[in-house]
């Protein structure tokens, strides 16, 4: 919990180590025991922020197709980044460190195969793997490319989905009708109530890690 506030309140890069030991009130064994790693706190954060990401924008989307859920979903993240320069710099570095990264492929690799088969039917499991690495990296791209009053957070996203959408195939009228619908929401406000729920969960799904980590551990003796 202390791990998450202090990336919160003064982002990932500017969180030392021993700001969070102090914070928190734990030895520095206890810590590596658990997480090894600060790095090893951001891959737990990072799975709580994508779980409820995803499952924010199948609610938002109820009744609507997969492939409304990927758009709003994706679109989603990139608002929030634009709304917090600290949680700008977790989703950025998630899509940068290894281990994290490897998660969200994995992750995603599957929704983006239900998702997008339709469009591309003769695709293997590895192509889909493969295309993830791609609209991830453009994804870290966009995220890290701060709007400004000519490359607004609406451009940002008709930009994002334009450019993933034609990566998998869906026809240029669909992709238009699916950018239009995803605009005409009004994510501002479903970002910022998804922020306070990503650091609630985050902060409840980290206590948990150590609790199962402690059982495990006290298991194998």
């Amino acid at each position: 919990s202390s791990s998450v506030r202090l990336f919160i309140e003064k982002g990932y890069h500017e969180t030392t180590m021993t700001e969070i030991l102090r914070d928190a009130g734990v030895s520095g064994s206890s810590f590596h025991s658990i997480f090894h790693t600060k790095d090893g706190v951001l891959a737990e954060l990072t799975e709580f922020m994508f779980e409820n990401q995803f499952a924010k924008a199948r609610t938002f989307a109820k009744d609507m197709e997969p492939l409304m859920v990927y758009c709003l979903e994706t679109s989603l993240q990139i608002y929030i980044t634009e709304l917090s320069e600290p949680l700008r710099e977790i989703y950025v570095m998630a899509y940068t460190l290894p281990s994290t990264t490897e998660y969200i492929l994995k992750s995603t690799a599957v929704q983006i195969k239900a998702i997008f088969s339709p469009f591309m039917p003769d695709a293997e499991d590895k192509d889909f793997y493969e295309m993830d690495i791609a609209s991830g990296s453009i994804m870290r791209g966009f995220m890290a490319r701060k709007c400004d009053m000519y490359f607004t957070v609406q451009k940002k996203i008709s930009r994002f989905l334009e450019c993933c959408l034609k990566l998998y195939d869906v026809p240029k009228e669909k992709r238009a009708s699916l950018i239009e619908a995803v605009l005409a929401f009004d994510l501002h406000s479903v970002a910022k109530r998804l922020i306070d729920e990503i650091i609630a969960k985050a902060e409840t799904g980290l206590e948990k890690a150590i609790e199962s980590s402690i059982n495990e551990k006290s298991q194998n003796g």
